[in-house]
């Protein structure tokens, strides 16, 4: 009787703490894979050759799917705010989809590169003709992020976006290349 009574408790006892193991590399996997969240908040540099040259503040939500802890798959909402100058102004926001590659270089820190699509809308205003335009570009960025714990991070990022306003409704209807530069901090939630 005595011998199954700590047989027993030494079966229960080493049950407890495999679940306990099993339950830390849960946790740990979970940080790995899975669903993120974020927002970013920075600075927008609204670069190209016509009056809308600016510079402002950018907000940017995002959410994705690490798929492991080298790749994920990420969408964003980006309001890229007003820009221009009295003559000529305009406001853009935007979606964007793409791939983002991570490389772990420490324990609390990873470097990380991104690029994909960009959907975006802008509205117009250029001596007194108004108008709206929906178009696409491309997107790359790089970063640095800190795991202040295993699920919530801290990051410093710089992208860059390619756009291009068509102003149809002017009378010259020209297109000018534009590029937003968005150098920002931001913050991510894994669950």
């Amino acid at each position: 009787m005595k011998n199954t009574i700590l047989t027993l408790a030494g079966l229960i006892s080493l049950a407890s703490f495999s679940t306990y193991s099993h339950a830390d590399d849960f946790k740990k996997d979970v940080a790995e894979n899975g669903v993120y969240v974020g927002a970013n908040y920075g600075y927008l540099k609204v670069d190209g050759e016509d009056d809308f040259d600016d510079d402002n503040d950018v907000l940017q939500g995002l959410v994705g799917y690490r798929f492991n802890k080298y790749l994920a798959l990420e969408g964003s909402y980006i309001d890229f705010g007003s820009y221009g100058n009295n003559l000529s102004s305009a406001e853009t926001d935007g979606y964007t989809a793409g791939l983002k590659v991570t490389l772990p270089i420490a324990e609390r820190i990873e470097l990380y590169a991104k690029g994909g699509q960009l959907w975006y809308s802008t509205d117009y205003d250029v001596v007194g003709f108004s108008g709206n335009k929906d178009d696409e570009g491309v997107f790359a960025g790089a970063g640095v992020a800190f795991k202040v714990t295993d699920r919530f991070l801290i990051n410093a990022e710089y992208t860059w976006y390619d756009a291009e306003i068509n102003l149809d409704n002017v009378s010259n209807g020209s297109d000018t290349e534009t590029d937003f530069k968005q150098a920002s901090i931001g913050v991510e939630y894994r669950f």
